[in-house]
Formats: structure tokens, C-alpha cells, sequence
């Protein structure tokens, strides 16, 4: 896959997914407004395959149904940023933008979700005070855990079927 085939192949994915085209004819039509905003962006200048792809990469990692969401979903909102501050006389992008908007509908709110791990990674551990409602919160936090792992367990042997 080329780098110029990236945009098309993450917004083809995030559509399918979410069942937004089950029509084909839907999917080409969008084909050929990707092919005109590539054109608008000059997406076949040489940089463009440095340093590799910068959205599939990433998806690749993110394997559940719902952390799928959580990242399509800040992809999408930045391919809506992106699409801000062009044309929108053009009808390529306005179609585009559209099924971009109705697909965000569609998905959580990842910014929030994103904005929680972000507040986690800059927590300082070393502090007294932080450590103290850590510990404080550490039952608490066990008990999730442990409901999730047994959930995922119970399915996962549910899907599995009875061998008796």
C-alpha cells in the first residue's frame, strides 16, 4: 500500500466498521472525493512517504471492538480538524466532511477518554500525598480489575462451547 492510499484505507476502515456503507456505490463516490483531495493536498509529493504511515500504523495496536472506537474516534476528529481549514466550496470536501461528521455521531467520546490517560502518564508517583489516595483507592481498583479479567473469562469459555 502506498502512503497516498493511507487517507483512503483509514477512512474506508472507519466507515466499514461502523457499517456507514454497505453500498459500494457510496464507497466509490467518496473514492473519487478522496482522489480530488488528495489532488487539492498534493499527497503524491515525495515527503509524503517519509517517516511512514501516520494513522494506520496505529489502529494495528488497538484490537477490541471498543478501543477501536476510542481511537477511530480521535482520528476522525482530526481528519475533521484537517478539513476546517480548507475549501469547503468545494463539493468534495463538503461530502466528505459530512459523512465524517455523521460517522463522529456514531462514536464515544474518545477526547475524554484520551484526556484521562494523558492526566494519568503526568501523575508524579512519587509524591506523598498522590501515593496516599493511591493506596487509599487500591481496593477499589482491584475489584474492577477483577471483575473485568472474569467477564473476559467467562466470555471467552462461553464462546468456546461445551465439550462435555
Amino acid at each position: 500500500m502506498t502512503c497516498q492510499t493511507y487517507s483512503l484505507f483509514v477512512l474506508s476502515v472507519i466507515m466499514i466498521y461502523f457499517g456507514r456503507f454497505g453500498n459500494s456505490l457510496i464507497l466509490a463516490q467518496l473514492q473519487n472525493d478522496i482522489d480530488q483531495l488528495k489532488a487539492d493536498f498534493n499527497a503524491s509529493h515525495s515527503d509524503v512517504a517519509d517517516g511512514g504511515p501516520i494513522f494506520t500504523e496505529k489502529l494495528i495496536n488497538w484490537t477490541e471492538r471498543n478501543e477501536k472506537r476510542i481511537i477511530l474516534s480521535q482520528i476522525v476528529s482530526m481528519y475533521l480538524e484537517m478539513l476546517e481549514s480548507t475549501d469547503k466550496s468545494k463539493a468534495h470536501i463538503r461530502h466528505i466532511s459530512e459523512e465524517l461528521y455523521t460517522l463522529k455521531k456514531g462514536l464515544p467520546d474518545g477526547l475524554k477518554k484520551m484526556k484521562d490517560l494523558m492526566d494519568l502518564s503526568k501523575l508524579q508517583m512519587s509524591d506523598l500525598k498522590i501515593q496516599r489516595k493511591a493506596v487509599n483507592e487500591l481496593f477499589s481498583v482491584l475489584q474492577k480489575l477483577v471483575e473485568t479479567t472474569s467477564f473476559k473469562r467467562k466470555r471467552s469459555q462461553s464462546q468456546r462451547g461445551c465439550k462435555c
